[in-house]
């Protein structure tokens, strides 16, 4: 296992806990899970909320629809006066309980089925080659977050719902300042408002000719919209959750994912070696960086126990993934990054009723660039030292500033 280059001490009592090093979870989180039951913490807004951190209890609640994932439920937990600003604009599906989230997430179903997103490997195949191209011919050094990955993952997303590419880095845009949790309220607010207004004229178009087009919005439109399963606003909110959710989590994960090799040179010879570990080492990733890891936020409808802890009606849950994807219980050695180890019960898409819709395409795009970039660019390597790579800090979704590379 690489060394950690960061140090620095956590606060006890307050959630959310600073990560000594930004690349694996709080060590709080492994005393916590030697404690019988949950914890409780301190909010920045002064209230408490239960902290679930090991893996048995942390999928009990998530696959327990007595806790509810809806924000406007009395009691939900508050992560930051940013976040707020977020979760009080009109829900997405999968901020709703059942039975409303699965009336929603049913229309989507289809489109992200493991079959259909393996038959969409060539065309992500082909976007990802030609941006390595355009990387190679403008030669080193290069920021693979920039350069390569937002790119890719943005154009993969914007093709499924036929999005102008030149509006890719506009969204590309919104979706970093909607997730920032040390702003103002007004930042991540305004961000989804761009978002929202752009949808909306974007949809109104499509709508003139969405029965003579095949892509991902018409679809909904001639399905869901006209016959009254869906409104033109709930399309154009269902819409934002896919474009802004469809990009910034996995260019993030495959920026960890390059750190992490580079920084553990045998599990690189080993993949380079066996290269049947890919679909493993893809998995691995997941489950080590857990970039998403703060979506579990949950509030008790009724009183539940869990773990021997009764948590009443009206208290606020926070189920960590990323606690569980590090408990020694479930995965021996969790700081280790190890790309042999069995790993496929980890919950980096969260568990249950939420579990993330996209993952099927997340582990795709995720398995074509690390069964190409290295075998294409065999002498890639930090063009900088590993201890000035920086992380995007305690954001919602885990991630590099840069990537700083050469060949």
């Amino acid at each position: 296992m690489s060394q950690c280059p960061f140090g620095g001490d956590a606060a006890r009592a307050a959630f959310p806990i600073a990560r000594q090093c930004p690349f694996v979870p709080p060590r709080e989180y492994r005393e916590f899970q030697q404690q019988d039951g949950p914890v409780k913490v301190r909010m920045w807004d002064g209230r408490d909320a239960w902290l679930f951190t090991r893996y048995d209890d942390v999928r009990a609640v998530l696959a327990d629809n007595r806790f509810s994932g809806d924000p406007s439920v009395p009691g939900f937990p508050s992560l930051s006066e940013a976040r707020n600003a977020v979760l009080e604009l009109e829900p997405a599906f999968i901020r709703m309980d059942p039975p409303q989230h699965g009336h929603f997430r049913r229309m989507l179903t289809k489109e992200f089925m493991v079959k259909k997103v393996t038959a969409m490997r060539p065309m992500i195949d082909t976007i990802f080659n030609r941006l390595l191209d355009e990387l190679i011919a403008k030669g080193p050094p290069a920021n693979l977050v920039e350069d390569l990955f937002l790119p890719l993952t943005s154009e993969v997303i914007a093709w499924l719902l036929d999005v102008p590419r030149k509006d890719h880095g506009f969204f590309q845009e919104q979706s970093r300042l909607k997730v920032l949790l040390d702003v103002g309220p007004e930042v991540p607010k305004a961000a989804s408002e761009r978002m929202l207004a752009y949808l909306d004229a974007l949809i109104t178009e499509r709508s003139k000719d969405a029965e003579k087009r095949d892509d991902l919005l018409s679809r909904l439109i001639v399905e869901q919209v006209r016959p009254g399963h869906l409104t033109h606003r709930e399309l154009v909110i269902m819409a934002e959750l896919l474009l802004m959710a469809g990009h910034e989590t996995t260019a993030n994960q495959m920026a960890l994912g390059v750190y992490s090799f580079l920084t553990n040179s045998d599990q690189l010879a080993r993949l380079r070696a066996e290269p049947a570990l890919l679909r493993n080492a893809v998995e691995e990733m997941l489950r080590f960086h857990t970039i998403v890891h703060y979506n579990a936020f949950r509030v008790a409808r009724e009183d539940v126990e869990v773990a021997g802890q009764l948590v009443r009606r009206g208290e606020g849950v926070i189920a960590l993934i990323a606690g569980a994807n590090h408990d020694a219980k479930a995965f021996p050695e969790p700081d280790k990054f190890d790309i042999t180890r069995k790993v496929d019960h980890h919950v980096a898409f969260s568990y249950g009723v939420h579990q993330c819709l996209g993952q099927p395409l997340a582990r795709v795009e995720l398995q074509v660039v690390f069964g190409t970039l290295f075998e294409r660019l065999p002498e890639l390597r930090f063009a900088v030292p590993a201890e000035e790579i920086r992380s995007k800090g305690d954001h919602f979704v885990q991630g590099l500033q840069t990537l700083p590379v050469t060949w």
